[in-house]
């Protein structure tokens, strides 16, 4: 490796780390913003602004997608949609910590429903960091008790969602432009949640700086740029290390959840992060078990 390679090598994963850093810290920008804002307002107008900055970059390819490419495209953004929905609902209701380590499951979970619904392998150590994981959002949801399904099991299904989001993008890419596809999804994002905003009657203007700055972060940095620096990062940065850099995403948010909104985490919570943790490296650092990632979850 060449001294010019080896600086690349180091800017991509700096970048990594700063956007997993970014993705953790939208999860108590967004529980804020979700206080003033109607939930279905605040994620149109997120996608809204995400899918029209990426339909403008990538137009010409959106433009040349054929039909095949858009159902895949539709397919992607329902359980895209579907997943964020469910992680911005789970928010009203349980912590930005909590949130962060759940949806961080989606690594886990990738493997095994590609297991279930497409007969793909699973390793023995799969089926373990399955189990581990299990034992873990029990401890962190509910010290061992009843899982709190009002917040913390939305959460779980936005984890669900993702690993499904995965498993569909992986097929979508591998004969359709990357760029045009996820302008599909993210339009789709923007589309259900404004007509669920519209039928609900909540489509508020957004207003003050804690809303416009969650807004902002979440569309230009986290969802459109997050996007491009993971794609461009990964050109450089091994498949392996790049996984294992965004597995750091549910520890930021953690971090940040500490730090910014004054959350403290029980030891037996702490214990149950831990093992959530523990079983998202093992699938990461396993190379048979590595999902891909196309996009991103915060």
């Amino acid at each position: 490796m060449t001294d010019g390679d080896h600086r690349r090598r180091l800017l991509a994963e700096a970048a990594l780390v700063g956007i997993a850093a970014v993705w953790g810290l939208t999860f108590v920008m967004v529980q804020d913003a979700i206080e003033l804002l109607p939930t279905m307002a605040f994620l149109g107008y997120r996608f809204a602004m995400a899918a029209l900055l990426v339909a403008l970059v990538f137009r010409r390819r959106l433009l040349a997608l054929s039909p095949a490419g858009w159902r895949a495209g539709l397919v992607m953004g329902a359980l895209l949609t579907a997943g964020y929905i469910l992680q911005t609902l789970g928010l009203e209701q349980t912590s930005a910590s909590n949130a962060g380590f759940i949806t961080g499951l989606f690594v886990v979970f990738t493997p095994v429903l590609g297991a279930v619904l497409l007969r793909d392998r699973v390793p023995r150590v799969g089926w373990i960091a399955a189990g581990v994981s299990a034992i873990g959002l029990l401890l962190l949801s509910g010290s061992g008790g009843e899982l709190n399904l009002r917040g913390d099991g939305l959460v779980l299904l936005c984890a669900v969602a993702f690993a499904g989001h995965i498993l569909a993008t992986a097929r979508g890419v591998r004969g359709h432009d990357a760029g045009a596809l996820l302008a599909v999804q993210l339009g789709v994002c923007a589309l259900v949640c404004l007509a669920a905003g519209a039928a609900l009657g909540d489509l508020e203007a957004p207003e003050g700086s804690t809303v416009w700055s969650a807004l902002l972060v979440t569309a230009l940095v986290a969802s459109a740029l997050g996007f491009f620096v993971q794609t461009s990062a990964q050109r450089h940065a091994p498949p392996a290390r790049t996984a294992l850099i965004l597995a750091s995403e549910p520890a930021f948010a953690g971090l940040f959840g500490w730090l910014l909104a004054d959350e403290r985490l029980s030891a037996v919570s702490l214990a149950g992060a831990g093992l959530i943790l523990a079983a998202i490296v093992a699938v990461e650092v396993v190379p048979r078990l590595r999902p891909p990632r196309p996009l991103p979850e915060g």
